[in-house]
């Protein structure tokens, strides 16, 4: 049974940070791509970043490009989303999603992804 399960989220005032992590049982984790989403009520699911199974050339949504990063750790079966800097616009529920290295599509793409999990809110509010 795969289990992807996501923590760190929380409240933190505009400009600060937070560490999202994504922990994957189930699955063979260094063989598939990762992937950060994030949804508001309301709205379709949002791609926020990517990293291949490969864990190089991570690809990020423009919004938060420099402010954001993605990262894995294979020993650990885990991926990071440090963010920083982080603005109201960023409060969502987060989501983590893993794809096989088989899949098809742009990370961007939330068909890409075969498994996700429950989501880990993140409010930027002062």
């Amino acid at each position: 049974q795969v289990q992807l399960v996501e923590s760190g989220g929380g409240l933190v005032q505009p400009g600060g940070s937070l560490r999202l992590s994504c922990a994957a049982s189930g699955l063979p984790f260094s063989s598939h791509a990762m992937g950060w989403f994030r949804q508001v009520p309301g709205k379709e699911r949002e791609f926020v970043a990517a990293i291949s199974w490969r864990g190089g050339s991570p690809y990020y949504t423009d919004s938060v490009k420099g402010r954001f990063t993605i990262s894995r750790d294979n020993a650990k079966n885990t991926v990071y989303l440090q963010m920083n800097s982080l603005k109201p616009e960023d409060t969502a529920v987060y989501y983590c999603a893993a794809g096989k290295k088989s899949s098809s599509g742009p990370y961007y793409y939330t068909g890409r992804y075969d498994y996700w999990g429950q989501g880990t809110q993140v409010t930027v509010s002062s």
